[in-house]
């Protein structure tokens, strides 16, 4: 893995949309690989989602911690509060 290279994979249900299409619209250079059953997230450094973003995603409220439901994977230091959640790599 490159040094500085962060990942999130999400399985690809409905469960987990507002969490990947939030994580695109916050994350622009980030790249997204959509593979059978999952979607892998990359970016260099930081990759990360707030609150709010997700919520307006789902159109209903949600809390952050629903993210683990559909995570099978992740590469980085995780930082989050209730209202952002990111991994990033020193």
């Amino acid at each position: 893995m490159s040094e500085g290279k962060v990942f999130l994979i999400f399985q690809d249900t409905a469960e987990a949309r507002p969490f990947i299409n939030a994580l695109e619209q916050e994350n622009p250079k980030a790249s997204f690989d959509y593979q059978p059953g999952m979607v892998r997230i990359e970016a260099m450094g930081e990759l990360g989602m707030t609150r709010e973003v997700v919520c307006e995603q789902a159109g209903r409220d949600v809390d952050l911690q629903e993210l683990h439901l559909t995570l099978i994977s992740l590469s980085g230091n995780i930082e989050e509060d209730d209202d952002y959640f990111r991994v990033v790599r020193h």
